[in-house]
C-alpha cells in the first residue's frame, strides 16, 4: 500500500472507512482547558478526506506524510505566520486524533509539531493558536535575552525549567522569577505552579531569574530593572513625605497606607530589611509573603526621598488578588482595608511556621492576672510577629446569665479599638413651605425633628412655626421639576435623606386620602416646543418640565376644565400676569392647533382607563417605588378655555386616538414608527437656590406603559389617516394662557380628560400638566418671581454640630451591654442560647494604639453617618482611668499616648473621600495627604468632624525627630508640599477635594 511506503515509522493504518470514522468521532470532542489540540494544514487534512472517502488504499489521492509547510513563515525558524485563519488555512484536531493521524502518515522531516493548548479564558474556552512569547534572561546580564514560546496554560514552572536549560543554571541552585511589563514595573513570580494566564504574562514582557548568592542573599532586595525613571531624579526631598497616585476610587487605601507609613516601629522594620527574614511563605492563613513585599515596595519608594507621588498599582492588584472584596475600582472602607492589611503582614510574617492546637479555657473563678497571662501566652504560641509587637492588645470580656447568673470572663486580643460614638435621638430638616396663599413666597424652614420619628413629626413641628394643622400638609420629594414620591403621614423619617428637597404644601381638606368630596391634584409647569418633531415621525410637540409643581385640594365637583383652568390661574396669580380685558380677543385656529391638541406627544383623544404606575421616576436607588398612581379618562386632551363656547365641536375624523406611550424620550418606538418627543431635558429650568441645595443625581428613567399590539395598530393607523390631509377652517374662541393636560406621574405621557363641562373622575393620585405656549410663556409668566423664595429666621440660627470627648466614646465601648437576639451565648449551665450581658474591658494596651471611631451607623431601620465632633488629644492621651490593670511596678509602660496620624472620610454613606494627616518621624512636622497632594498642616487644624481612625503612639516609644522640621515655603514644588490654608466649617483644607473620590 502507498501508506507503507511513505515512511518507515509510519504504523500500518486501518480501512480508510475505520481512519475517517474514527478521526470524525475524535474530532467531535469539546474543548476542555488544558487540553492539547493540534494545527493542520487544511489542503493536506482536505486531500486526507477525499483519500478516505474514495475507498481506494492505492488511489492517486494519497495526500503522503503530514505537511504543515504552507502555515510556517519560513522553514528555518518554523515561525507561524501571521493571522492564519481556521478552516481556510488549518484545522484544529485533539491530540489523540493528531497521534492516530501521526502513526498512519508520518510528519514530514524536521516539522515540529504545532500543539496548542486549551485555555479557559473569561468570557470562553478556544484553543491557543498563538502562545505567548516572552523574553528570558538573568538578573546579572539583562541585555543577553531569549526569546521563548509558552500557553497560557503552562505553569510557570515551565519557564523556570526553561531559563535553567539555556542558561545552564544547576539544579541546586536556589533561585526565583520577576517578571517586567514594558512599562518598566516588575514584581515576583512566586507561585510556580500558576499559570501563565493567570500571572498575567503577555508577549513582550521578560521574566528574570535571580540566583541566590553563597553567603545566603540575594544579588539585590529587587532587580536592577525594577528601578524606574523616577528614581533617577535629582530630587531629593523629606523621606515619607510622598504622596500615592488615585488609581480610580481608591482614596480608601491611600489614606489608610499614609496612616501605616506614618507609623515608626513598623515603617522602620520594613526600611532595615528585618522582614526578609521573617516572611513566612508556608502559613496557610498568610499570602505567601506577597503582601508584605508588597508592602515593602510602596514603603521603601516612599521613604526614598526620590518620588513626589508614588503609584501604589502592584500593591492594589495584590490586595484585590487575595482579598476579592477589593477587586476592581470600587469605593470601600479604609478601616475594613487596614483591618485586612494588618492581618495580611501579620501572617505573611508570622514568625511561628506551624501553629498548635489550644484549647481555650474560661477564668473559672481565677484571678484576672494569671488568667489574662495564660491567654497572652496562648495568642503568642499561635501570633508572633511585628504587628503583634505594634499593635496587639488585651481586653477583659465578661458575660453574665440573665438566667442563672454564670459569669464567664475570657481575655481576647485586639489590633484596634472601635468605640461608638453617641447617637442624638434628634435630627435637623431643612424644608420649603408652600401656603395656600397664593401671593405668598415658598418659606424654607429648619426643623428639629426626632430621628426615628415619621412625616406626621414632620409636620407637627412645622405646624409650631407656621399655625397650620398638621392634618393640612401634604409632604413631596421634589426632584427635577417633577414629584418624586409623595409622603404619607406615617411613612419614616429615615426614607428622606438630608439632600433631599423636600416641600410641604399647604392643603384646603385635612386628608391627603382622596375623598368623594375633594381630591388631591399634583400640577406639573410644561413648556412646549415650537416645532412638531417630524422627523421622528410623531408629528407631535415635544414638552419640558420647568419650575415647581404644586400639590393642591380640588373639590370634585370643580373638576371640570373651565374650573380648573380658574382655579389655577388664582393659585399662579403671583407669577402668572393675567390677561387684560382688551386682550381677550378672539383668535382663528386651523387643524394644524386641533391636530396639537388632539395629539399632543402622539395620544390623541380617545384613551381608556389605563393601569395604575408607580409614581415618581424608576432610578432613585437608594428608595423604594411609591404607589401613587395616575388614572386617565376617556376623551383625548382638550385645552381649557374661560369659554366653552366652540370647544363642543368635534371634527369629522378626529375621534381616532394614539396609545399611551412610554416616557422614556431615548427608547421605545410605537408600532407605526413614531417616538415619543415629550422629552424631559434633565438640566433645564434649574431651580431656585434653596430648592436645589443637594444635587441630587439625575436620573430620569422614565417608565415605559405598555400596550396592545392591535391598539397600537388601530390608532397609528388612524393617525397616519389624519396626517395628511389638512383643511383649513376657522373658529372663533377666546385665548387662553395655557392649556390642561392630563399626565402620568413623571408629566410625560399624556392621559385623557373629560368632555367640555364634564366632570374628571379620578381613582388615584392624579397629575395634570400645565402646558405653555413658548410666547406665551415668555410674554405672561414671570420666571424670577416663581422661583424666589424667603427664609424664616430659623435658617439663620447656625447648625451646631455635636460635639464630644474621645474618652466619652472609650466609656460606651466599656458600658454593659445585652446581647442581640441574632448574636446570642451559648450558657454552658443552662444549656441553651441566653441574651446575656456584656461588658468590655481594657487590660492591657499596645505600643501602636489604633482608634475606630464608628461613624457609620447600621441598625434594622436606618442606615446613616455621623458627623459628629470628636475632640481627641494630640498629646497626654491618658489611659490609666480605663486599664484594668494597674502599674504595680516603674518598670511597667506608662498608659499616656501622642497622635501620629489621622485617617478622615468626608462626604456620605453612598460617597465621600478619604485624606489623612500624620506626623513624620523623622522631622516631627505634621502633614496632610490627599492622594498624590501633600500639604503642610498645622496641629489646630488635624480635630475635624471628618476624623475616622486614630493612630497614637505610646510616649515611652516616641523618637525624638532626628532632623530639624521644615519651613513652609512657598518656593517648594508647586505639585508637591505647599503650606495648607483652612476655609471650610470642618476644618477640611482649601485643597481638599470634596468630591466623590
Amino acid at each position: 500500500m502507498a501508506a507503507n511506503c511513505s515512511t518507515g515509522s509510519a504504523t500500518e493504518p486501518p480501512g480508510l472507512e475505520t481512519q475517517w470514522r474514527e478521526i470524525d468521532n475524535l474530532n467531535q470532542q469539546q474543548l476542555r482547558a488544558g487540553d492539547s489540540w493540534y494545527l493542520l494544514d487544511k489542503r493536506w487534512f482536505d486531500q486526507w478526506k477525499e483519500y478516505v472517502h474514495t475507498g481506494d488504499q492505492n488511489s492517486s489521492s494519497y495526500p503522503g506524510k503530514i505537511d504543515n509547510t504552507e502555515l510556517f513563515e519560513d522553514l528555518d525558524s518554523y515561525h507561524l505566520k501571521e493571522r492564519l485563519s481556521e478552516n481556510e488555512d488549518f484545522i484544529l484536531v485533539p491530540a489523540e486524533a493528531w497521534h492516530k493521524l501521526l502513526s498512519w502518515y508520518d510528519l514530514m522531516d524536521d516539522q515540529p509539531p504545532l500543539e496548542r493548548k486549551v485555555v479557559d479564558l473569561p468570557s470562553t474556552v478556544k484553543v491557543e493558536v498563538y502562545p505567548v512569547e516572552i523574553y528570558l534572561c538573568l538578573s546579572s546580564n539583562l541585555e543577553s535575552t531569549v526569546t521563548a514560546r509558552f500557553s497560557r496554560a503552562d505553569k510557570i514552572h515551565a519557564i523556570h525549567q526553561k531559563i535553567r536549560q539555556h542558561f545552564n543554571v544547576s539544579e541546586t541552585a536556589e533561585s526565583r522569577l520577576w517578571m517586567r511589563s514594558t512599562d518598566t514595573s516588575s514584581e515576583r513570580l512566586r507561585n510556580l505552579n500558576m499559570t501563565v494566564l493567570d500571572a498575567c504574562l503577555s508577549s513582550g514582557m521578560t521574566v528574570i531569574m535571580e540566583i541566590r548568592n553563597a553567603d545566603g542573599t540575594w544579588p539585590t532586595s529587587r532587580p536592577q530593572i525594577m528601578r524606574n525613571s523616577a528614581d533617577e531624579d535629582s530630587y531629593r526631598g523629606p523621606p515619607g513625605v510622598c504622596g500615592l497616585t488615585n488609581l480610580g476610587n481608591t482614596c480608601f487605601m491611600n489614606s489608610a497606607l499614609q496612616c501605616l507609613s506614618n507609623t515608626p516601629p513598623l515603617t522602620e522594620y520594613f526600611l532595615m530589611n528585618l522582614y526578609l527574614e521573617e516572611l513566612n511563605f508556608t502559613n496557610p492563613l498568610g499570602m505567601k509573603g506577597e503582601i508584605a513585599e508588597a508592602y515593602a515596595d510602596v514603603i521603601k519608594q516612599m521613604w526614598s526621598g526620590r518620588h513626589y507621588s508614588v503609584v501604589p498599582r502592584v500593591f492594589k492588584t495584590k490586595v484585590g488578588h487575595f482579598a476579592s472584596q477589593f477587586l476592581g475600582y470600587q469605593q470601600h472602607d479604609s478601616q475594613e482595608l487596614l483591618s485586612f492589611l494588618l492581618d495580611g503582614l501579620h501572617e505573611d510574617l508570622n514568625r511561628v511556621k506551624k501553629k498548635e492546637y489550644i484549647e481555650l479555657k474560661d477564668a473559672d473563678g481565677r484571678p484576672d492576672q494569671e488568667v489574662a497571662e495564660e491567654a497572652w501566652r496562648n495568642h503568642l504560641r499561635r501570633n508572633d510577629s511585628v504587628i503583634v509587637d505594634t499593635f496587639h492588645g488585651l481586653f477583659k470580656s465578661t458575660l453574665v446569665c440573665p438566667e442563672c447568673n454564670k459569669v464567664s470572663v475570657t481575655f481576647d486580643p485586639f489590633c484596634y479599638l472601635s468605640v461608638p460614638l453617641p447617637v442624638s435621638k434628634e435630627r435637623v430638616m431643612e424644608v420649603f413651605y408652600v401656603s395656600l396663599d397664593p401671593m405668598a413666597k415658598p418659606t424654607q424652614y429648619r426643623l428639629i425633628v426626632p430621628k426615628a420619628g415619621r412625616v406626621i413629626d414632620l409636620c407637627t413641628a412645622l405646624s409650631q412655626a407656621t399655625d397650620v394643622p398638621p392634618s393640612q400638609m401634604a409632604v413631596a420629594d421634589v426632584f427635577n421639576h417633577r414629584f418624586y414620591r409623595i409622603y404619607q403621614a406615617d411613612e419614616s423619617l429615615s426614607c428622606i435623606l438630608d439632600r433631599d428637597d423636600i416641600f410641604v404644601y399647604q392643603l384646603n381638606s385635612g386628608c391627603m386620602d382622596q375623598t368623594d368630596e375633594e381630591v388631591i391634584l399634583a400640577v406639573y409647569m410644561r413648556e412646549r416646543s415650537h416645532y412638531r418633531d417630524y422627523g421622528s415621525g410623531s408629528n407631535s410637540y415635544s414638552t419640558s418640565l420647568f419650575g415647581h409643581p404644586l400639590l393642591m385640594s380640588v373639590p370634585r365637583t370643580q373638576c371640570t376644565r373651565e374650573d380648573l383652568y380658574q382655579l389655577l390661574l388664582k393659585r399662579l396669580v403671583r407669577y402668572v400676569r393675567p390677561l387684560d380685558p382688551s386682550e381677550e380677543v378672539e383668535e382663528e385656529e386651523d387643524e394644524d392647533e386641533e391636530l396639537y391638541k388632539a395629539q399632543t406627544n402622539g395620544v390623541s383623544d380617545d384613551e381608556g382607563d389605563e393601569d395604575s404606575e408607580e409614581a415618581g421616576p424608576s432610578k432613585k436607588e437608594e428608595e423604594t417605588q411609591q404607589s401613587n398612581q395616575a388614572d386617565g379618562q376617556n376623551n383625548g386632551p382638550l385645552e381649557a378655555s374661560p369659554s366653552s363656547e366652540g370647544e363642543e365641536r368635534a371634527e369629522e375624523g378626529e375621534s381616532s386616538s394614539e396609545p399611551d406611550r412610554g416616557s422614556s424620550t431615548e427608547e421605545g418606538q410605537s408600532a407605526c414608527g413614531s417616538t415619543d418627543t415629550n422629552s424631559q431635558d434633565a438640566t433645564d429650568g434649574d431651580q431656585s437656590a434653596g430648592a436645589e441645595p443637594s444635587g441630587k443625581e439625575e436620573e430620569d428613567d422614565e417608565e415605559e406603559e405598555e400596550e396592545e399590539d392591535g391598539e397600537e395598530a388601530a390608532t397609528c393607523a388612524q393617525a397616519n389617516k389624519r396626517v395628511p390631509g389638512r383643511r383649513h377652517y376657522t373658529e372663533r374662541r377666546k385665548k387662553a394662557l395655557f392649556t390642561i393636560q392630563a399626565v402620568n406621574s413623571n408629566g410625560t405621557t399624556e392621559r385623557g380628560m373629560a368632555e367640555a363641562g364634564g366632570s374628571l373622575s379620578f381613582s388615584s393620585q392624579p397629575y395634570i400638566a400645565i402646558d405653555w405656549d413658548p410666547d406665551m410663556k415668555k410674554k405672561y409668566y414671570n420666571e424670577n418671581e416663581a422661583e424666589k423664595y424667603i427664609k424664616h429666621q430659623s435658617m439663620d440660627v447656625p447648625h451646631q454640630q455635636t460635639t464630644v470627648q474621645l474618652q466619652e466614646c472609650i466609656e460606651l465601648f466599656t458600658t454593659v451591654e445585652t446581647l442581640e437576639e441574632e448574636n446570642p451565648w451559648y450558657c454552658p449551665t443552662c444549656k441553651r442560647h441566653q441574651l446575656a450581658t456584656k461588658k468590655l474591658d481594657l487590660w492591657s494596651l499596645p505600643e501602636v494604639l489604633i482608634i475606630h471611631l464608628k461613624r457609620f451607623s447600621y441598625t434594622k431601620y436606618s442606615r446613616e453617618k455621623l458627623d459628629t465632633i470628636v475632640e481627641f488629644p494630640l498629646r497626654n492621651l491618658d489611659f490609666s482611668g480605663f486599664l484594668l490593670k494597674k502599674t504595680t511596678n516603674s518598670t511597667e509602660p506608662p498608659c499616656r499616648y501622642d497622635l501620629i496620624a489621622v485617617s478622615n472620610h468626608y462626604g456620605g454613606l453612598r460617597d465621600g473621600h478619604y485624606t489623612s494627616y500624620a506626623q513624620n518621624k523623622d522631622n516631627g512636622q505634621w502633614y496632610y495627604f490627599d492622594d498624590s497632594k501633600v500639604t503642610y498642616a498645622r496641629e489646630e487644624q488635624i480635630v475635624t468632624s471628618a476624623a475616622y481612625l486614630l493612630f497614637y503612639q505610646r510616649q515611652d516609644k516616641i523618637r525624638q525627630p532626628t532632623v530639624p522640621p521644615p519651613v513652609p515655603s512657598s518656593t517648594q514644588p508647586e505639585n508637591h508640599i505647599t503650606s495648607q490654608t483652612h476655609d471650610g466649617v470642618d476644618g477640611a483644607s482649601s485643597c481638599v477635594s470634596m468630591e466623590t473620590d
